[in-house]
């Protein structure tokens, strides 16, 4: 159990206390819902009337946030209580999953080669000349094939499979059920029976990545399918075979980009969203839910909506014009009947 006082709290977060810098807590929780032992924050004002009745012990506070009533807990006074709150999380991450150790449940081919202070859960399967970073954390029942390089403190969760010969960057996070190179989805058409097109390419994705549960992001024809650095991706996202993701570009769950397109830098996708193949999506583009993009985004920074995309001030026209439809219709439709000539 972590066990944490006030004012070692205060000293992660560069707070200021006011109550008992002894006080100790185990767990974090929520305001609405804290306990004796935890630790909450408070940053927005809507949730103020918690604080007068929280059990928490500790609370983190903006440096500008003045009761009008006495408080029991011990407070912790920072220029961001929701940043520091995160910041906390992070350290509680990194000490709950900073496991050492390999497992002699484990298989690693003689000529695999692991850094210092690695993990290896039991029943993972690590290829031959797989080179393992230092401080990467591989849970039990991940497979590594052979020739793959990961680099320093990236985490495989349970159940991860990577396939050969592709390449991981440092501080990666990649959640339970990713599937990394895979083959791509390529099949010649030949006296109507699919004829499967060999996938001999890889997967690169540089440093902090983070993919999110039972995602794939398969390996190219030849070359390299691509995830630049910084870029996140939620549950159930597919990244087709030689795509290129550009740096800090973000993906909800569910999301598919088809073969060969390259997405920029900095852009938003969804939940739901489609992409064709071969298509350029340019820099900062937003897409909102379940858009479905068939042609190249060429300008930067705009956001789209509906399917097909349109950008956003043509599509709530669109649908304006669209829900008045029924409306136009009869209108119309009594307009012909008037000017029909009498038999």
């Amino acid at each position: 159990m972590l066990k944490f006082t006030a004012a070692q709290i205060a000293g992660l977060v560069s707070g200021t206390i006011e109550g008992n810098p002894d006080a100790e807590v185990t767990r974090l929780s929520k305001i609405e819902e804290g306990e004796p032992g935890s630790l909450s924050f408070l940053s927005n004002p809507l949730y103020t009337p918690y604080i007068y009745q929280t059990k928490a012990t500790v609370i983190i506070v903006n440096k500008d946030f003045i009761p009008d009533r006495n408080i029991t807990p011990t407070l912790i006074r920072v220029e961001h209580a929701d940043m520091a709150f995160a910041r906390l999380l992070e350290v509680y991450n990194q000490i709950k999953f900073n496991k050492k150790g390999i497992s002699p449940l484990s298989s690693i081919d003689p000529t695999a080669r692991l850094g210092e202070d690695c993990y290896v859960g039991a029943y993972a399967v690590i290829g031959e000349n797989v080179v393992i970073g230092n401080k990467v954390r591989i849970y039990p029942q991940v497979f590594i094939d052979d020739n793959t390089t990961i680099g320093d403190n990236t985490t495989l969760f349970s159940g991860v499979k990577i396939y050969s010969d592709n390449r991981i960057g440092n501080d990666c996070i990649f959640h339970s059920g990713v599937v990394i190179g895979s083959d791509g989805f390529r099949f010649n058409q030949q006296e109507g029976v699919n004829v499967k097109v060999p996938q001999i390419g890889n997967v690169i994705i540089e440093d902090n990545v983070e993919i999110g549960s039972n995602s794939a992001v398969d390996r190219a024809t030849f070359g390299s399918t691509i995830i630049r650095k910084g870029t996140k991706l939620d549950n159930l996202v597919h990244i087709a075979h030689n795509v290129e993701v550009g740096e800090n570009t973000c993906m909800a769950a569910g999301t598919g980009i088809a073969g060969s397109t390259r997405i920029g830098k900095n852009c938003l996708f969804s939940g739901h969203v489609g992409v064709n193949g071969h298509i350029t999506i340019a820099d900062g583009t937003i897409l909102g839910a379940t858009c479905a993009v068939s042609k190249s985004l060429t300008k930067p920074g705009q956001a789209y909506l509906g399917a097909p995309a349109m950008e956003v001030s043509k599509f709530r026209r669109s649908i304006a014009l669209f829900r008045n439809l029924p409306d136009l219709d009869q209108r119309i439709t009594k307009l012909e009947k008037s000017q029909k000539p009498a038999t």
